[in-house]
C-alpha cells in the first residue's frame, strides 16, 4: 500500500502538497543561474559610467586651471608693460596668452590696474594686476 510508504518517507508521494512546494522552490533556485553574470555586467557598466564622468570633470578642472594660469601671467605681463601705455600693455597680455594657448577675450587698463580675461575652450578666467 503506497500510503503507508508515504508515512514512512516524507515527500515520496506525487500527490503530496509538500513535494509540490519543494519542487517549486527547486525550480526557483535553478532559475537564478546566471544572475551573477548579469550583476557583474551591470556593475561594470556603472564603473565605466563613473569613470567617464570623472574624466569629464577632470578635464574641465584642468581647462579652468590652465585658463586661470594664463590669465594671471598675461595680467602680470600687462602690468609690467603698463607704463608704456594701455595699448602696449594689452598687446603684451595678448602675446603671452596666445603663447600659452588661450584666447584673450578682454583687456582693460584702468589707472594703475590691468584686467585681463581669457578663454580656453569653454573655461574662462580673469585676472587683475597692478604696478610691479
Amino acid at each position: 500500500m503506497w500510503w503507508l510508504r508515504c508515512r514512512r518517507t516524507r515527500f515520496c508521494c506525487r500527490a503530496s502538497r509538500f513535494e509540490r512546494k519543494r519542487w517549486r522552490l527547486a525550480s526557483r533556485v535553478r532559475d537564478d543561474r546566471g544572475a551573477a553574470t548579469l550583476i557583474a555586467v551591470a556593475m561594470m557598466a556603472v564603473l565605466v559610467a563613473v569613470t567617464v564622468g570623472g574624466v569629464h570633470i577632470a578635464s574641465a578642472v584642468i581647462a579652468r586651471h590652465r585658463a586661470q594660469a594664463a590669465a594671471d601671467l598675461a595680467a602680470l605681463a600687462a602690468a609690467a608693460a603698463l607704463p608704456a601705455g594701455a595699448g602696449a600693455a594689452c598687446g603684451k597680455a595678448s602675446l603671452i596668452a596666445t603663447r600659452m594657448g588661450v584666447e584673450v577675450t578682454g583687456c582693460t587698463a584702468d589707472a594703475l590696474d590691468v584686467v585681463v580675461t581669457v578663454s580656453a575652450g569653454p573655461a574662462k578666467a580673469a585676472a587683475r594686476a597692478g604696478p610691479v
